[in-house]
């Protein structure tokens, strides 16, 4: 790339979106930084990231599904409140039909937000064990904090400068569309997430039921 003159997407000065709550009662980390699953909706990671406007700052939270990388719950705002991963939440849990006793593990790290009394009775309501990533440990969300990372090299450094959030709010509805359904994605044998997720699902119907 040197001998090119090319180089990487360089994300510009970071914003923190999620501040640790040390006085809530912290859920376990039932992931221990092993982000692997071995069907859909067996383990999703949540995360929230931010894009400077012209008018202020506009944050986005993902719901993002370890099985196979495909974003199932998106919501954008201008506020960094519970609202808002709360309702990326609730996009996924309708996209994916959820049904209560699927023995879902939901993760984030130990922002406020997500060890708030309103998001932590969702995840009780629908019956998702709540996990929380360890003190200290830098790679306590990564797959979702990657997911971050993507976003904002292939979609805000690429297409900005942005005028608002209206704006925003297209481009990403556009880009997540792209992410699930035509991206390729090494760890998924170079294939998206909705064609690796049909795969899954072939799979299973092409199983015999025992009796």
């Amino acid at each position: 790339m040197a001998e090119l003159g090319l180089e990487g997407v360089i994300c510009g000065r970071r914003r923190r979106t999620t501040v640790p709550e040390t006085s809530a009662p912290r859920p376990p980390d039932l992931v221990d930084r092993d982000f692997t699953a071995i069907r859909p909706d067996q383990l999703w990671v949540a995360d929230m990231a931010y894009v400077r406007t012209w008018s202020g700052w506009t944050y986005v939270a993902f719901v993002l599904d370890v099985y196979s990388r495909m974003i199932v719950g998106l919501q954008v705002a201008n506020h960094m409140r519970t609202e808002l991963p709360l309702e990326a939440l609730e996009m996924a849990l309708w996209r994916r039909r959820f049904k209560k006793g699927s023995r879902l593990i939901h993760h984030s790290d130990r922002g406020s937000q997500y060890v708030s009394i309103r998001y932590t009775d969702r995840l009780a309501d629908i019956g998702a064990s709540a996990s929380v990533g360890s003190v200290a440990d830098s790679y306590d969300n990564a797959m979702a904090e990657a997911l971050n990372g993507t976003f904002k090299a292939e979609l805000v450094e690429m297409q900005g400068p942005w005028k608002d959030i209206d704006q925003v709010e297209r481009a990403i509805f556009q880009w997540i569309t792209w992410y699930n359904e035509e991206r390729l994605h090494s760890a998924l044998g170079y294939v998206p997430p909705g064609e690796y997720e049909q795969d899954y699902w072939r799979g299973q119907e092409q199983t015999p039921q025992s009796a």
